[in-house]
């Protein structure tokens, strides 16, 4: 059931001064504007207009996405932001979101955000790698990243992370080191995002002239798996993993090759209940076992497409497995009975 809605306003690229080897907002722009301030009034309403009407949703965010909200023009800024308070000084919506990058916070920024209503910032990071970061071209540091987060929860921001894997030079030591600065910081809430090439990238270049592999999803979602894996045992409240189908910007933009898959968090999920649900065997070939999750867990458990259950069958022909929901199990736990 779904408790939490975000009212998405997407700025393309607007304010962001670098072009990332693997970013193609700017083709985007070309064809997209970001909306006018009317504009974005009618994109808050129009979205209310179905949230309102569901009792379950009990939090609702205006989110501005797309591109670095902080880089913006200050009185641009402040426009889409009074826009945005205006909803929720009366109450229709609860907080307001953007993202941005880490070198383009101070003060200044924050203090305006905060006379504005402003509740949660994430930082693009992508990387606490510097190699990576330079190959990448994010035209910031890892310092940058600490620096910011620092100031941003100094003023009682919300803070979310985002990181991204299989960037030129990524390797799964280096993610996993991201994942542990990321814990040191402590954000409320962290994204993953899996590299894919796009078309009108410097990164889709680098892929046809043979000077950069992107990794395959076999080891996407096995790195994925320890970084979420580690980020969620910290506390954090991991609210994306893989790119949306949206994000995947279709015709001359789309994606070429990559980690993407429609279904990717789910990918992520099936690994780590497999894996649980293995070490509870204790190398049991032979009888019978039940295996539990939450009902809201439970198509992780049986894998995307069933192939949990193609894969226990297969690799265990002597175990009788049955798969069943217990209500009284925290989501994301998963238990092995095993009867011999």
């Amino acid at each position: 059931m779904k408790t939490h809605a975000i009212i998405p306003v997407f700025i393309p690229h607007e304010g962001c001064p670098y072009n990332c080897i693997f970013c193609n907002q700017k083709a985007i722009t070309a064809r997209v504007k970001s909306p006018s301030f009317r504009e974005t009034e009618t994109i808050i309403e129009r979205y209310l207009t179905t949230i309102e009407a569901n009792p379950d949703i009990k939090t609702k965010e205006i989110a501005f996405y797309g591109g670095s909200f902080t880089a913006i023009p200050m009185e641009r800024q402040t426009a889409y932001l009074e826009i945005a308070c205006k909803f929720k000084k009366a109450g229709r919506i609860d907080k307001i979101h953007m993202s941005t990058r880490p070198d383009y916070i101070d003060d200044r920024i924050l203090g305006n955000l905060k006379r504005n209503g402003a509740d949660v910032i994430e930082l693009g990071v992508q990387s606490f790698d510097e190699e990576v970061l330079r190959r990448s071209a994010r035209g910031h540091s890892a310092a940058d990243v600490f620096r910011a987060a620092a100031l941003i929860k100094s003023y009682g921001f919300e803070l979310g992370i985002q990181l991204m894997t299989g960037l030129p030079g990524d390797t799964y030591e280096k993610c996993m080191h991201s994942v542990s600065e990321t814990v040191k910081i402590a954000p409320s809430i962290a994204r993953i995002y899996p590299s894919v090439v796009l078309e009108n990238t410097a990164m889709c270049d680098m892929y046809r002239n043979g000077t950069y592999v992107p990794w395959n999803l076999e080891k996407t979602v096995s790195v994925v798996k320890d970084m979420y894996r580690t980020l969620t045992a910290a506390g954090i409240n991991v609210i994306r993993v893989g790119l949306k189908s949206t994000d995947i910007i279709k015709n001359e933009n789309g994606a070429v090759v990559g980690g993407y898959h429609p279904a990717f968090r789910q990918l992520v999920e099936s690994e780590i209940a497999k894996e649980d649900l293995e070490k509870q065997l204790n190398g049991a070939e032979s009888g019978s076992a039940e295996f539990f999750s939450n009902p809201v867990s439970f198509s992780n458990m049986i894998g995307n497409g069933a192939s949990n259950k193609k894969y226990f069958s297969e690799k265990y022909p002597g175990l009788a497995i049955k798969f069943r929901t217990d209500a009284s199990l925290r989501p994301s736990v998963y238990r092995a009975e095993i009867h011999r």
